[in-house]
């Protein structure tokens, strides 16, 4: 039987995730909200289903599984904490878009919440709802990776000093972390994916002349160095158009181990397998300086990145319909808890000079012994 879905938050994003849900067999969208009522009567009328202009109506007036929040407000996350919490205190899973909050205690109240009620929270982590992330964990899980030593991931909207604008709007102007906090959930969410849990953390930031120039107050630049609790270590580079990428564009991922490498370019794009020095697999390995095993390349096709909203969200539809372990939901609120403690983490350092910050811990995982 389909779940029974609002959709609150009606914009772009809400449009994008009430759309997947309406083309998704296992869901059935039965109404969308919006303080805004034009925005609400608009997307209502283009679903065919019914709008409202509160949650608390919606959920008075509906007989809902789940609700999916797409909020947005300030710093992109400003307003996901009170439908997340008014929906799970009603008893429902909850579907939440990126960041989980912008605020860390927030967050932290949401997944405490979820977990209390026995409640699914899963968060809108999409890059890496892809074939080529597949993929690249069929790699690792066949033990041709190895020993993981490193990851390098660099993301971040091209751009130049020709084509900057400062960003406007009350969710961005006068918010310095607004790019750090509404981005950083998606880099640090593919970092942990392939390579577990951080437990240090050191962060430079920073901008270019040009916006210091026009006072804008946005720190666009983030060089972030980390270590996983595994022992390997990592980079993360991210700007919000100050400059433009070559490999992978505005994404790619490299996670290099003692068997192999692997690099995914633009998040649904083309993955690249580096088998290493020695590899018997990979026949004989070339002579000469920095010369190694021809690498293999497959290259999906895709270059729609708006792909991955419908495979991630039937991914949550999936978990729920299935009835899966709390603690097996992929990409849970647990989940995305972890990209802000990093998140958080890494602002601590760069307002103190890029020192090492340890995040804090994540709430342990304690399973349900009659649903292992």
């Amino acid at each position: 039987m389909a779940l029974r879905v609002g959709v609150v938050g009606c914009r772009g994003i809400g449009t994008t995730h009430a759309t997947s849900h309406k083309n998704d067999p296992l869901a059935e969208l039965v109404a969308v909200c919006d303080v805004v009522r034009a925005r609400a009567d608009e997307l209502a009328a283009k679903m065919e289903v019914k709008a409202y202009y509160s949650l608390s109506d919606m959920l008075a007036n509906e007989e809902l599984d789940m609700v999916d929040v797409c909020t947005g407000g300030p710093e992109n996350g400003g307003w996901h904490f009170e439908p997340t919490m008014e929906a799970l205190n009603a008893g429902k899973h909850v579907l939440c878009e990126k960041p989980l909050s912008n605020d860390i205690n927030e967050a932290r109240q949401m997944v405490r919440l979820a977990t209390e009620k026995n409640l699914y929270l899963g968060c809108n982590l999409n890059h890496y709802f892809t074939e080529p992330a597949d993929q690249a964990k069929q790699l690792m899980k066949d033990g041709k990776i190895g020993e993981v030593i490193y990851c390098h991931h660099r993301m971040g909207f091209p751009g130049s000093e020709w084509t900057y604008a400062r960003t406007a709007g009350p969710n961005m102007e006068g918010q310095p972390y607004f790019h750090v906090k509404a981005f950083l959930a998606h880099p640090f969410s593919i970092m942990r994916y392939f390579c577990g849990d951080v437990v240090q953390i050191q962060a430079f930031m920073g901008k270019p002349s040009y916006r210091i120039k026009e006072a804008d107050p946005m720190v666009s630049i983030n060089s972030i160095h980390l270590r996983f609790a595994s022992g390997a270590t990592g980079f993360l580079f991210s700007s919000r158009g100050d400059t433009t990428m070559s490999l992978g564009g505005w994404w790619s991922v490299e996670v290099g181990g003692t068997k192999g490498t692997f690099v995914i370019e633009n998040c649904v794009e083309k993955l690249t397998y580096q088998p290493a020095h020695g590899n018997p697999e990979a026949g004989e390995t070339p002579k000469g300086l920095g010369l190694a095993p021809a690498p293999i390349i497959t290259d999906t096709g895709l270059k729609d990145f708006g792909l991955t909203f419908p495979r991630r969200i039937h991914c949550f539809l999936e978990d729920v319909t299935n009835g899966v372990p709390k603690h097996k939901l992929r990409a849970s609120g647990r989940d995305a808890l972890a990209t802000l403690e990093y998140t958080f983490a890494a602002i601590k350092s760069y307002e103190n000079g890029g020192v090492m910050i340890r995040p804090e811990s994540l709430p342990a995982i304690k399973p349900d012994p009659n649903n292992l």
